[in-house]
């Protein structure tokens, strides 16, 4: 993309920052939000982005007063998680600002919501997921989060329609990489140098879709191209089926630090989704999961793997 005027919010995050720095090398790109990281402003300008305070918490028509409106598209990724359990805060917060920002910029070429495949009705652990699954917002782990995702949802679809705004919907996977946190397998990494022990389900183990930077960022533009109204929705995650538990031995293998493994009727869920309809829209993906966990913990935990060339079933 070249020539536009760009919006993201949540643009500090693991999912929108790297979009938002890539887009800015030839395009107008704006990151709106809190900015609670000391300096992350600074670093975000040094890469020719414009930041401009906006809190999601306040609901009024003066949130956005002063924002320009001429945005050709919109990347919204900020969330309110609900991690205090408020679902009926995490509902109001993360609709109204949301049904705010569609208003603000109506205009826009394309907007594009991201979502999370944890609002889906949980089957086997093996089940890959499609569009048309049943939706429940039900997590143990956050039980707020997927219930805000699935409320707003709904706020999309109807600012969507009402406003005539090519929207899409994406329900993102397990977005990793080597920025921010690094993504899911990044937090069982750094669980496994602590010794913490790690939920494992009674039997089998989760599965999930997970989604390299790489390819995330590459398939962004393809899901603005894809936006219509009525929303189009899509899964979002990697064109490989992957198991938390390979995962983690994976990473053993390459660090060689061990897992505690811990079998639990909780675990923190992930999803396997049915990659048909995004690749019919984006492509396929270029990044191997194998290589793109590697190629994460070499950029952030490199002490861990320098001299260890460890050869990898695939």
């Amino acid at each position: 993309m070249r020539g536009k005027k760009i919006l993201i919010t949540g643009g500090t995050g693991q999912v929108a920052r790297p979009v938002a720095e890539a887009l800015a090398e030839h395009n107008e790109v704006w990151c709106i939000g809190r900015f609670g990281t000391p300096g992350v402003e600074r670093e975000l300008a040094a890469r020719g982005i414009t930041t401009w305070h906006w809190d999601m918490a306040d609901g009024s028509e003066q949130a956005l007063a002063g924002l320009p409106q001429d945005f050709t598209h919109v990347l919204h990724s900020a969330v309110h998680r609900g991690e205090d359990g408020d679902f009926n805060a995490t509902a109001e917060i993360n609709a109204v600002a949301t049904g705010r920002l569609m208003s603000h910029c109506r205009t826009a070429e394309a907007f594009l919501f991201v979502s999370t495949g944890a609002l889906y009705k949980r089957q086997t652990l093996d089940h890959a997921y499609t569009e048309d699954d049943p939706v429940d917002g039900s997590a143990d782990w956050l039980p707020a989060y997927p219930m805000g995702k699935l409320a707003t949802e709904g706020a999309v679809r109807a600012f969507a329609r009402v406003l005539d705004l090519p929207t899409t919907i994406a329900r993102l996977n397990i977005a990793y990489g080597p920025g921010s946190y690094g993504g899911v397998p990044m937090l069982y990494f750094r669980a496994m140098l602590a010794g913490q022990p790690i939920q494992v389900p009674l039997e089998g183990q989760n599965w999930c879709s997970l989604l390299h930077t790489d390819d995330l960022v590459a398939q962004v533009p393809r899901l603005w191209e894809a936006a219509a109204a009525p929303a189009t929705v899509v899964n979002w995650g990697g064109d490989q089926s992957v198991g938390i538990t390979d995962c983690i031995r994976h990473i053993e293998a390459l660090t060689g630090v061990t897992a505690a493994l811990v079998p639990s009727e909780v675990t923190r869920e992930t999803y396997r989704f049915d990659p048909a309809l995004r690749q019919k829209l984006t492509g396929p993906c270029t990044v191997d999961w194998r290589d793109g966990i590697e190629r994460t913990l070499r950029v952030m935990y490199p002490q861990y793997l320098d001299g260890r060339r460890v050869a990898v079933k695939r």
